[in-house]
């Protein structure tokens, strides 16, 4: 302050200075205030992008493997690794795994480098879980209506959960297939920033590796950063490809593979997990800027928490004291009470420990205070899918953004009787075998989505329904005529577009034209 300054304070009369420090309180506590909105702001879930095992590319053919109840597990596929050399029934046999089932992509080695500008040379020292992000990621932007080419420059952050490394092993196995390109082509925090650098955007971008709680933790900390005002929108999600043998060898002498290949969650004979492999990416924005840009709002993400096991029963050993805190935190930051939480899309691996474990924290943390006539209702796609490891929990998170749409309960798989050690807790829980009409409390849905890791590190995030739209009047007039404007880097891959187009419209004949459009 300057000379002048400070005699013209000196000269303010107590009244004056009053009114003064008044007016500064004042914009202090408003400032405090926006604060605090904002870090509990909702935030927006305004894309996605999707590919699982069983034919799934989008949200719909999501929908429809999960509510017609079928399994995407299959046996390993040829251009994987022979399963007849690398089978034994024995789970002890060195070098052999015990199971010749997962769940596979149908085809992880085609990619249009040229689309993303990246040469052929370095295409192929590319993980190929690099190549899915960017094209899934690209994919959920569409479904977001956001131009990529009105993105450069911007602060969106990306958050990407990546656990897997077999391409990098076997790039590295072979010291002669080593080139400029091998490390950027096999590092984890590439596959974040090489999107970013792909998009030219400028927020946070960083790859989560908590093994199979990634996904989540990356929603975490994208909706996190989105309420810190680090970033106006992000993408956030995961990815995991089955590209080698080695680690399925190392999971089935643990005892941690189901020799059927089948997800058993919550049953008696549940005997562990099949692996499977996929891709997911949600695009997020704070839900006051979805609504000023009249953006379409799939769901909203009410709260979400991390935290970790510590010291428990092992370094693998789930910890259901833990669980519990994640959970209650997460339902705590929604500021929703625990007992209007309907639906939980549980962990649910698959494992006669950690089922029971997962099932008591939740009823420590739901279920107090819950009558047997509005149960909790619990599933997993997991019996659908299995273990996606690192993109587990955005699969679950996707699950739930669909029920949340459709109000209804996909039937979970391959429940003949619940564990004892289950039903011994007798909490208020219902898993539904059949597709189910999900009860609103209230008029409104809410759920939480569980992904705990072999790290020790857990995270919970609790969704709720979009906010009703504002219904607009209806047009004036009759349109009998409607224009589709496609666009695509080729002729190509526009006839593609409108293959894909056409076949919407065949699979869902309800749709108008004008809808599409």
């Amino acid at each position: 302050m300057t000379e002048a300054g400070v005699t013209g304070a000196a000269e303010l009369s107590p009244l004056q200075r009053a009114i003064i420090e008044i007016r500064e309180l004042r914009a202090r506590l408003q400032s405090a205030e926006r604060r605090a909105a904002r870090a509990s702001e909702p935030i927006a879930i305004v894309g996605a992008g999707v590919r699982l095992p069983g034919g799934v590319t989008d949200l719909d053919s999501y929908w429809d493997l999960l509510v017609d109840g079928r399994s995407a597990i299959g046996e390993v596929p040829r251009d994987r690794w022979d399963i007849d050399e690398w089978y034994a029934d024995d789970p002890d046999t060195p070098g052999r795994m015990a199971t010749r089932y997962g769940g596979f992509l149908d085809d992880v080695a085609c990619f249009d480098a040229e689309f993303f500008g990246i040469s052929p040379r370095e295409a192929v020292q590319m993980d190929p879980q690099q190549r899915i992000v960017l094209e899934v990621a690209w994919e959920a932007l569409e479904h977001a209506g956001i131009p990529v080419a009105g993105l450069f420059g911007s602060d969106v952050g990306v958050y990407l959960g990546l656990t897997n490394s077999d391409y990098g092993r076997m790039l590295l196995a072979d010291p002669e297939a080593i080139d400029t390109y091998t490390g950027t082509g096999s590092f984890a925090s590439v596959a974040a920033g090489r999107l970013a650098y792909v998009l030219g955007v400028t927020g946070p971008a960083l790859t989560v590796d908590t093994a199979c709680s990634s996904s989540l933790v990356a929603v975490h900390l994208a909706a996190e950063a989105l309420r810190r005002g680090e970033c106006s929108a992000a993408l956030a999600g995961g990815v995991g490809l089955l590209l080698a043998p080695e680690l399925t060898v190392n999971f089935s002498m643990a005892r941690m593979m189901a020799p059927d290949g089948r997800c058993k969650t919550f049953d008696a004979a549940a005997d562990g997990y099949v692996r499977s492999e996929g891709c997911g990416v949600v695009v997020l924005k704070r839900l006051g800027d979805a609504l000023t840009a009249g953006d379409t709002i799939h769901a909203v993400v009410l709260g979400s928490a991390i935290n970790q096991d510590g010291r428990s029963g092992g370094l693998t050993a789930p910890n259901g004291p833990s669980q519990e805190r994640v959970i209650a935190a997460a339902v705590a930051q929604a500021g929703v009470d625990p007992t209007d939480i309907g639906y939980v899309e549980a962990h649910g691996t698959g494992t006669p420990l950690g089922d029971p474990i997962e099932v008591g924290a939740l009823g420590r943390a739901l279920c107090r205070g819950r009558t047997a006539d509005h149960p909790l209702l619990l599933g997993s796609m997991k019996t659908n899918l299995g273990h996606l490891e690192g993109a587990a929990g955005i699969a679950g998170l996707l699950k739930v953004v669909l029920m949340l749409r459709h109000g209804v309960v996909p039937p979970h798989l391959h429940l003949e009787s619940l564990n004892p050690h289950i039903a011994s807790l007798a909490l208020p829980i219902d898993v539904p075998r059949v597709a189910t009409e999900w009860p609103a409390t209230d008029g409104t849905r809410l759920a939480g989505v569980s992904s705990f890791g072999i790290s020790g590190t857990n995270a919970h995030v609790v969704l709720g329904a979009a906010p009703h739209a504002v219904p607009t009047a209806a047009p004036a007039r009759d349109r009998p005529y409607h224009v589709m404007a496609w666009s695509a880097a080729d002729e190509a891959a526009l006839r593609d577009l409108a293959g894909r187009y056409a076949a919407l419209l065949e699979r869902r004949p309800e749709l108008a034209w004008a809808d599409v459009a």
